[in-house]
């Protein structure tokens, strides 16, 4: 009888649960291949939707996915912890104990063992050592974060309507540092969540004079990373709301009662979100010997593989992926996007079947399908690469915001299935008729 080759995922992000669902049904269901994914969480979220669980337009338990059932389903075996270490010459990992709310160990510190090990455990924002940011800047990094802002937003707002004296300037006022797409997509959301909270009997609350919102970026236009048309198409819109836009401010400091900027100005808010910079979990900087750049990111040749052992592959975020021009050259990496992940988990797929079958593996190629920035109801912004002309297509309203819907439709589709994904949609489309249009609590 052949061994059973033993593929371990760590990470259940948009590529990792991809990947190991469909590993599920193409060898855990006969028994040919033990599929595990690990993850230190009990539920997924897929991280673009993080910016909606905080602003309160989106209920999480609408859209969590829990992997204990996910892997029920579908033939691969989910086990709970944190990776804590790496015997490569063992081909083992270690997973730290996981612990309840009140501190107690829910398992053991767990070793597992694999043949082929995939890590594909996302990135963190990256606070580049500013003063302050760990004390009082919340970040949008977990599921539990994007809840502790929620609530913390929702509180602010009775707070405000229920305390005798007036309002101080700094109350209701939202900083966020960072004007990517996630702290774009937040100032968008929280310009008409922040309204509608207040409409359910906050009353004394005066929502044009007293709810502010603020996006401050280091560079000279927000969207940094997008074409210069997107960034103006979008700096526009979100002014016409009310945002405040502040470029060319970089954060010196982070205080109990606002920030201070490299000028010397100070920004007094209540609530201050830092959604500036990416990088990989600190840890895996020289992950048992395992070369990193850095931001902290496994550095992966175009098969998936790290460049240190052939039996270790990154993908997603947390991998420094070469990525090739049209013409076959290198053009820098592949950038952290959740197509790209989706992109990976599908090579990967792939990869997995070749060393399966001994054959050599193949190289992966990005392909940029363009950009998209949602700015809720209001309207979406993006690009798209290709199209009739094989140039870049400027999209805006509604148009774009059926695409930008597509995408996590793609992701649950890959998870899911047709028939799941269609009735997942109708029950979510059924319970918005009777539910807030925000969440309250």
């Amino acid at each position: 009888m052949n061994k059973q080759h033993k593929i371990v995922i760590v990470g259940g992000g948009a590529g990792g649960l991809e990947l190991a669902t469909r590993l599920g049904h193409a060898y855990g269901r006969n028994k040919r291949a033990l599929v595990t994914l690990v993850d230190k969480n009990r539920t997924h979220i897929w991280k673009p939707k993080l910016h909606e669980i905080a602003s309160g337009s989106m209920d999480l338990g609408d859209h969590e996915v829990d992997y204990m059932a996910q892997a029920h389903w579908h033939h691969f075996t989910f086990r709970i912890g944190e990776l804590t270490g790496l015997d490569r010459s063992q081909k083992t990992i270690e997973l730290a104990p996981y612990l309840d709310e009140a501190g107690v160990a829910v398992t053991p510190t767990q070793r597992i063992s694999y043949d082929t090990l995939v890590i594909c455990i996302g990135s963190l924002s990256n606070d580049f050592g500013t003063q302050g940011v760990k004390e009082y800047a919340l970040k949008l990094e977990t599921q539990h974060d994007a809840k502790s802002f929620h609530s913390k937003m929702v509180n602010a707002c009775i707070r405000a309507h229920n305390q005798l004296d007036v309002i101080h300037k700094r109350q209701l006022h939202v900083a966020i540092i960072g004007a990517g797409a996630t702290g774009v997509e937040l100032a968008a959301e929280l310009h008409r969540t922040t309204r509608e909270v207040v409409a359910f009997g906050l009353d004394r609350i005066d929502v044009d004079k007293d709810i502010k919102v603020s996006l401050i970026e280091a560079a000279d236009r927000i969207l940094p990373a997008l074409q210069p048309r997107m960034s103006q198409a979008t700096e526009k819109l979100i002014s016409h709301l009310g945002v405040q836009v502040l470029t060319s401010s970089k954060v010196m400091e982070v205080t109990p009662t606002g920030i201070r900027l490299a000028d010397g100005r100070e920004i007094e808010s209540e609530l201050v979100v830092w959604a500036a910079g990416v990088k990989a979990p600190d840890f895996l900087k020289d992950f048992s010997g395992l070369e990193t750049n850095r931001i902290n990111q496994l550095v992966v040749f175009d098969t998936l593989q790290t460049t240190r052992d052939p039996d270790v592959f990154a993908l997603g975020d947390c991998a420094a992926c070469p990525c090739s021009d049209a013409d076959g050259g290198r053009a820098g990496f592949v950038p952290p996007r959740a197509q790209a992940a989706h992109q990976q988990a599908s090579h990967m797929l792939q990869q997995i079947k070749r060393r399966m079958a001994h054959q050599p593996l193949q190289a992966y190629r990005y392909r940029d399908f363009g950009s998209l920035v949602s700015l809720g109801k209001f309207s979406t912004v993006g690009n798209m690469m290709g199209g009739l002309t094989g140039k870049s297509l400027m999209i805006e309203g509604y148009f774009a915001k059926l695409m930008y819907m597509s995408l996590y439709k793609l992701h649950e589709l890959a998870i899911h299935g047709l028939i799941k994904t269609t009735l997942f949609t109708l029950s979510r489309l059924i319970t918005k008729q009777t539910n807030p249009t925000v969440k309250l609590h």
